[in-house]
């Protein structure tokens, strides 16, 4: 299978009336300026000089409301992508939007000129996390325009965060079941982060609002892969974007940001599997251990920092980690 690759476009906030209580796009994003339509060109050009051949490429519009513009200028955008997609340079366009601006008009203009994807910032199924978020919007929105996107033969991502104001683990988990039931191919988690200058800062200022922590966001979101794993719902991305204005603490206020936050996910993932594992395994008395993983997931298995490995050797066992490219995601050989 040929690898993905995305070609970003980011339009912050341009067409987004609403402010919700976690969002600075900027900030978030790392984006201090909106390309103009004219400046798509240059661009696309730049990223292509760097994308290996033979990747599926798409040029993705990310960080605002892209079905909020105006008619005019989203055709203005999607005639420049669309350049791309006519000449065979990139396969598709994607973009990101709110569930709330689909409608019939809007998917016609967007099939027109290659658009294959839609994300939808769903970002919770629970109405109450949606009102005391901003969102602006229902979950009949979400929804409505999930069936509509499907039913008009577009592929549906579906995003959602974690640890949003009124947000549990329940509720969080039945998020990720709906968004499978709703018809989402793609998803990307994102855990709730406090960042400056928000509506969220003052609810956490004011002892109204407390993230969930980085141990907590790690856990939830663990239980999360799984169900979209087991529901065969591509997950896109675990984690933020590591923006320099969050890596340096910047616009960070408090909240479970990390720049390793898929590979702790991953961690605790392997952790369990090998924990099960262990249990019906039969080791000899010296507690020898040789732990087979698949290549691409040998170093989610050893763990972050490896933490993997430091805790079974915590616990006695001599243990030793090895790759067999032939194994499966999650297959292990331990003997």
């Amino acid at each position: 299978m040929k690898k993905h690759s995305n070609i970003p476009i980011f339009i912050p906030e341009l067409a987004c009336p609403h402010q919700c209580v976690f969002c600075d796009q900027e900030k978030i994003s790392g984006t201090h300026s909106i390309p103009q339509p004219a400046d798509i060109m240059g661009i696309v050009e730049q990223y292509l000089e760097t994308i290996p051949e033979n990747r599926t490429i798409n040029i993705a519009f990310f960080g605002g409301s892209f079905t909020g513009l105006s008619i005019d200028l989203q055709e203005q955008y999607l005639k420049e992508a669309n350049w791309f997609v006519k000449n065979g340079k990139v396969s598709g366009i994607r973009l990101s939007t709110r569930p709330d601006y689909i409608n019939g008009t809007v998917l016609e203009l967007l099939r027109k000129y290659g658009v294959t994807t839609i994300e939808l910032g769903a970002q919770s199924t629970s109405q109450e996390v949606l009102n005391q978020s901003g969102r602006g919007h229902t979950v009949e929105d979400i929804r409505n325009a999930s069936n509509l996107i499907c039913k008009n033969g577009f592929e549906l991502g579906l995003q959602m965060m974690i640890g949003l104001p009124g947000d549990s683990y329940e509720r969080s988990i039945q998020t990720a079941n709906d968004i499978v039931s709703f018809g989402a191919r793609n998803t990307r988690i994102y855990p709730t982060i406090v960042v400056k200058r928000t509506a969220l800062e003052k609810l956490y200022q004011e002892g109204k609002y407390t993230p969930l922590t980085l141990e907590e966001a790690v856990e939830w979101t663990k239980d999360i892969v799984h169900i979209f794993e087991k529901n065969n719902v591509s997950i896109l991305r675990i984690g933020l974007h590591p923006s320099d204005e969050l890596v340096s603490g910047k616009s960070l206020i408090d909240g479970p940001f990390h720049t390793s936050f898929k590979e702790m996910v991953k961690t605790q993932i392997w952790k369990d599997i090998i924990d099960t594992e262990l249990q019906s395994a039969e080791l000899n008395s010296s507690k020898k251990i040789k732990i087979t993983v698949s290549n691409r997931q040998i170093h989610y298995a050893i763990g972050f920092k490896q933490s993997n490995r430091e805790r079974l050797m915590s616990r006695g066992y001599d243990v030793s980690f090895e790759l067999n490219p032939s194994f499966s995601q999650y297959q292990l050989n331990i003997g």
